[in-house]
């Protein structure tokens, strides 16, 4: 029987399909990763950006207040975690919050949010890689007094005082770079990449205890008054302030979905998912609050706007020597390659899902037998988020990045009773959100609703505008090409 649109829109896959999908050109994803490795992809994934780099774009909106921006942030990422390990326990499978849509709510609603992930990660990683090039830079300087030319470590498309400045001449090289380093990394295979970024989490962990063990010493408890920013330039001040910073670093948990990504690729996914996902989430949150009250004690927040390599010259003012800030910066370096690293593995794994669903041109699903990576797809990704770094100041990306990530934490949220009702409320053995389906989904899609109202204007129009490419995508290509389109043809030719 011919399928009707709303049928097409509405058809999903079960959870078994979705797991087991169909291998891709050249064989399927090699199943390497343990529970530890796995929640380091996630705290790599997570622990820099927000605290090496949106404190600079928070704490002007917030004061010292962007404590509790914080919090809020990790409360809404804690609730959403939560959803996120029902459901990686129920699919086990690579594309994370896609799968899971594709598994509850429809095929549209899962290209939906698939094109809100990939503007997730890919933003993400052209903005965590911008951010790289300053801390470069400041070791550098501190390192042998030598500076990155400005015409080579600034972008060409940059946000000034009456819009949007093209600076000609100028291209941000440094991020170039790092992309590069990145991508040589990821073709050569899961495994290699995952244990460089274990080692890298390691030391990113030891460098943020040694700025907040010295930054204390300089603790000053005049600097939290006044605790809220007053309302200016840079955002409403007050509690409205603290919103729109927690809308801002809200991205940073980003590492959430990147453990559930990499469902398919993992030894035991009914086990090491979720475990992973809760892990990751309680080491971030308390190495983000630790560092941000240190942040905030050693120095006045009306510092922090505009402030290049903001942790590192903490140190340096509160000891009046380099060698700290030298080791910091180092630390920062090696730090958000890590971010950077595992921010592009999971815009490729999405797209890897995606591409095996039908819905995108197959290049994307293409492995490589010898590595048993998605080589092209890798290629493709790293090009990209290499000339948007390249030519484009982060000022433009951050927010984005969190709405991308916001609305689909929102549909991880509502998946949750759907799934719990398809599935029974027995379903597959292990870990379940505690009270019932629907307290912690809706706590969580409230929280999600309360930071996406604190987003800038700009920011609702370009999502509008990528929100209306991806669905003339989904019309022009994906509902045509679509696995699940291909299948139900078959069946009514042989039904007549």
């Amino acid at each position: 029987m011919k399928q009707t649109l709303a049928q097409k829109l509405l058809r999903t896959k079960s959870a078994e399909r979705v797991a087991d999908g169909a291998p891709g050109h050249g064989g399927g994803l090699g199943r390497s990763l343990g529970l530890f490795p796995l929640t380091m992809i996630g705290v790599g994934a997570t622990i820099g950006t927000g605290i090496f780099f949106t404190m600079v774009e928070a704490v002007p909106k917030a004061g010292p207040a962007v404590i509790l921006s914080f919090l809020f942030a990790a409360i809404t990422a804690g609730l959403t975690a939560l959803c996120y390990a029902e459901l990686a326990n129920r699919v086990p499978a690579s594309g994370s919050s896609y799968s899971f849509a594709y598994a509850t709510v429809g095929e549209f609603a899962a290209f939906v949010v698939a094109a809100c992930l990939l503007l997730e990660y890919g933003l993400a990683a052209s903005a965590t890689a911008i951010g790289w090039s300053d801390y470069l830079n400041n070791f550098l300087h501190n390192a042998i007094g030598w500076d990155i030319p400005d015409t080579l470590r600034s972008p060409m498309i940059v946000s000034g005082k009456n819009g949007i400045e093209f600076h000609a001449g100028h291209f941000n090289l440094p991020p170039i770079l790092l992309v590069v380093l990145c991508c040589t990394l990821l073709v050569r295979g899961t495994k290699e990449s995952a244990t460089t970024n274990a080692i890298m989490v390691v030391i990113k962990l030891a460098i943020l205890v040694f700025f907040s063990a010295i930054a204390l010493t300089g603790f000053d408890i005049n600097n939290f008054h006044p605790f809220y920013a007053s309302a200016g330039d840079h955002g409403p001040g007050g509690m409205a302030g603290v919103t729109a910073a927690a809308g801002t670093v809200f991205f940073s948990f980003i590492g959430i979905d990147t453990i559930a990504t990499a469902g398919e690729e993992t030894r035991n996914p009914t086990r090491d998912v979720p475990l992973g996902i809760l892990a990751a989430l309680i080491l971030v949150t308390v190495f983000y609050m630790l560092v941000a009250v240190a942040a905030m004690g050693a120095q006045p927040a009306h510092l922090f706007a505009g402030q290049e390599a903001g942790l590192a010259v903490i140190l340096q003012n509160v000891t009046g020597k380099a060698w700290p800030a030298l080791v910091l910066s180092g630390g920062a370096v090696i730090s958000v390659f890590s971010v950077t690293l595992v921010t592009i593995y999971g815009q490729t794994r999405i797209l890897y899902a995606i591409a095996k669903d039908g819905l995108i041109p197959k290049t994307f699903q293409t492995v490589n037998p010898r590595t048993q990576s998605p080589v092209s797809n890798t290629l493709i990704v790293c090009v990209i988020v290499g000339v948007v770094a390249g030519l484009v100041d982060a000022t433009f990306l951050w927010d984005m990045v969190s709405m991308g990530t916001l609305v689909a934490f929102m549909v991880v949220s509502i998946a949750v009773p759907v799934i719990r009702h398809k599935q029974g409320e027995t379903g597959r053995k292990g870990f379940r959100v505690p009270f019932g389906p629907y307290l912690v989904p809706g706590l969580s899609i409230a929280a999600c609703l309360y930071l996406v109202h604190g987003l800038s204007g700009v920011t609702y129009t370009v999502f509008g505008i990528w929100m209306t490419v991806a669905i003339l995508t989904y019309f022009g290509y994906g509902i045509r090409h679509s696995r699940m389109n291909r299948s139900a043809a078959s069946q009514g030719e042989l039904t007549h």
